[in-house]
């Protein structure tokens, strides 16, 4: 077996060299890239030794959105059976989540949505390859994987191919393509399926499988999420107890619902040192800020219950980080290291205001009230303009302390005695 995979590899390798220089030379080389390590080295010129390379990087975050993904199958048949009232009578465990029904459902709806994702953004990825003559990037492998997770379970196939061919193009190629975009793909696909197709992407019947065919007959079900309940009513009294938002059995976007399972995610990111831990800090800090002042204006009387806000404003200000989409896009999209601040400095201000800004959002904006997509996209725009603030602040400090230096020159013990301090 192992000889006929060696011939295999060297097959593919002696094809490579053969169309090396063609026009379809990109494609074939990703599809050979895909399979095997490339069989090329550098000969000349420095450069840097290390097991990680943007295919590593990009598995790496896949790796973290798996269990999300397999969560998103149970939850989808389980929010679907419970709207209709009607569990299978099969073991199951955690009151009849567990279940092949469930998953069964949840795969069937949720897959072709990762196919199509798949299949048109790497499309198109070869096509500007072949166009360009460039390589195709593995940029599109983490987005190809994100954008099914944020959109609601019904989305039509073609409405999602359609948005996919604008994200990739408008939000990363027309840029130059991986590593150049100012903008995140996947939230650039959100948006504009939001406001291409609003009525496709907010209400009470997007989000369980089955509402929206329903609509209008007898079997009609609801699949509100908490975020729209708590916009649309003055109260905050709903049948979803903490655990059930914690650990993600509410309705929702195909894989935002399980803040558990993006935490465990989240903190395996920062240990494989792919993504900002000060950015994760910073934007769950930025939310708590804001929810906090939210609870005082409620508490301090001025806003009443009549009021339209008041619903989303009384919300305990730590739940915001346990519904709705907030913790899947400070984790997974937030820390993009590509459209993110690039500065220490920069990433606790920027995660900050996402998080700051996002529940502003979601209260002022009770027709849309998921506010962290915009609000990273948003942040996405001024994350330069943070990182080039941070940069001159860092150069007037330095200049100031060369001009101190050069009027007050330190001796050379004290010299000594500060090179010792740095040392240790």
């Amino acid at each position: 077996m192992s000889n006929k995979r060696l011939t295999f590899k060297k097959r593919l390798h002696i094809l490579k060299h053969r169309y090396r220089g063609k026009k379809m030379a990109p494609a074939f080389n990703a599809f050979h890239t895909f399979l095997f390590s490339p069989d090329e080295t550098t000969h000349n010129g420095s450069h840097v030794r290390a097991t990680d390379d943007l295919k590593r990087t990009m598995n790496t975050v896949i790796m973290a959105l798996i269990p999300v993904l397999l969560f998103s199958f149970f939850n989808t048949g389980y929010q679907h059976y419970s709207a209709i009232g009607g569990f299978p009578e099969n073991f199951s465990v955690m009151e009849h989540f567990l279940t092949w029904d469930n998953f069964w459902l949840g795969f069937v709806q949720v897959m072709p949505l990762v196919i199509v994702s798949y299949g048109v953004g790497l499309l198109v990825e070869f096509i500007f390859a072949v166009i360009k003559g460039h390589e195709v990037e593995e940029g599109y492998l983490v987005t190809g994987m994100l954008v099914p997770l944020i959109v609601p379970i019904d989305t039509p196939l073609w409405m999602l191919a359609v948005a996919v061919v604008f994200g990739v193009i408008i939000g990363k190629e027309v840029f130059g393509g991986t590593g150049m975009n100012i903008l995140n793909p996947a939230l650039t696909i959100r948006a504009f399926l939001f406001f291409a197709y609003p009525t496709w992407m907010s209400g009470d019947k997007v989000w369980v499988h089955g509402a929206v065919e329903r609509t209008g007959t007898a079997d009609a079900i609801s699949g509100e999420t908490i975020l729209g309940y708590l916009a649309q009513n003055n109260g905050s009294e709903f049948s979803y107890s903490v655990s059930d938002m914690f650990f993600g059995f509410i309705p929702g976007s195909v894989g935002e619902t399980s803040a558990f399972l993006i935490l465990l995610g989240g903190i395996f990111l920062i240990f494989s040192k792919i993504a900002s831990w000060r950015i994760m800090v910073s934007a769950v800090a930025g939310s708590l800020v804001m929810g906090l002042i939210f609870n005082g204006i409620v508490e301090a009387g001025w806003i009443g219950e009549g009021s339209t806000f008041y619903g989303l404003m009384s919300f305990d200000f730590w739940k915001h980080l346990i519904v709705g989409g907030l913790a899947f896009g400070i984790v997974y999209m937030a820390t993009d290291p590509v459209t993110g601040s690039q500065t220490n400095r920069g990433k606790w201000i920027y995660g900050f205001l996402i998080g700051f800004i996002s529940v502003m959002i979601r209260v002022f904006n009770p027709a849309y009230p998921e506010g962290v997509f915009l609000a990273i996209l948003l942040m996405n725009v001024f994350a330069p303009t943070i990182d080039h603030y941070v940069v001159r602040g860092n150069i007037r400090r330095r200049m100031k302390r060369l001009k101190q230096a050069t009027i007050f020159p330190k001796s050379t013990d004290d010299k000594a005695k500060e090179l010792k301090i740095e040392t240790i």
